[in-house]
């Protein structure tokens, strides 16, 4: 049986509307970006927007005027001018300029950026698809919760929230098999289970039961033992992989639901197997 996973999705290439993320200054992590908010005003050519940039946990900002060009999945972009912003001392709002490519596999914009009006300042972007009204105005309403979890998840390798969605919907889950008499995952499965952990750990409203099963061969008592080994072996693979263990959980059926003829080998093969379900 051949394992299925739809993985390459998107929500289109238009580039238009708004984006949110951050913006990684040169010798910063990703955990000392400051939080970038875009707003771009058309899906093709030359067009107008606005970018707020705003440092973590703390009410200093600045949004920009910037100038656009949108071809197909890329963009480049000009800050004109700082329009508002509130700043310290030690503070300098530079006007940046930059160029982001989209990524349809995982739903983000990133790419690098220079300043036009101060030396030696470089850096990153990574955006993702958003929904909230950027407006030139002092006061924003989207408060910074987001920036942590998104600094996580990114740096697990999860996709964008939209993309994410998609996967989701998409998501079917099929059975891994094992060998006879066996509990340990085979090497061809982990990729799969490399998946599921991402799609699971990409929703927190997710939790996960697994499943062991067996062929008939043996005592009933035996293969209860067998396919609950089968079943612990995945939960004790998702946990490795970070994911938390009150998410998820065990049962184990034996022989007793059997998928495949017990009496041909083929059919055996079917039946020792672990079964997954959303709950």
């Amino acid at each position: 049986m051949i394992l299925c996973l739809i993985t390459s999705v998107s929500f289109g290439s238009d580039l238009s509307g708004s984006w949110q993320g951050v913006i990684t200054y040169a010798g910063q992590s990703l955990e000392q970006s400051s939080l970038l908010y875009v707003y771009i005003d058309g899906s093709e050519g030359e067009v107008s927007g606005l970018m707020r940039e705003e440092k973590y946990d703390t009410d200093l900002f600045a949004v920009k005027q910037a100038k656009f060009v949108v071809e197909q999945e890329q963009l480049s972009f000009q800050q004109i001018v700082v329009s508002r912003s509130k700043k310290t001392s030690s503070t300098k709002w530079c006007r940046l300029l930059g160029e982001l490519k989209y990524n349809p596999e995982n739903g983000y914009l990133t790419g690098s950026f220079t300043s036009s009006d101060c030396k030696r300042v470089v850096g990153k972007i990574i955006l993702y698809k958003s929904d909230f009204k950027l407006k030139d105005e002092d006061t924003f309403d989207i408060s910074q919760i987001w920036f942590k979890p998104f600094v996580r998840d990114y740096n697990d390798g999860l996709s964008a929230p939209k993309i994410r969605e998609l996967e989701r919907k998409n998501f079917v889950f099929e059975p891994v098999f094992f060998d006879y008499d066996q509990a340990e995952i085979r090497e061809e499965h982990k990729a799969y289970l490399d998946r599921v952990i991402k799609v699971v750990k990409g929703h927190s409203d997710l939790r996960v039961l697994v499943i062991g099963h067996t062929d008939s061969d043996g005592s009933d008592s035996y293969n209860d033992e067998l396919s609950k080994r089968r079943a612990e072996s995945i939960i004790n693979y998702f946990v490795s992989k970070g994911i938390a263990a009150d998410r998820l959980e065990f049962d184990f059926e034996g022989e007793r639901n059997p998928v495949g003829n017990n009496s041909t080998p083929d059919g055996k093969q079917l039946n020792r197997r672990v079964d997954f379900k959303f709950i």
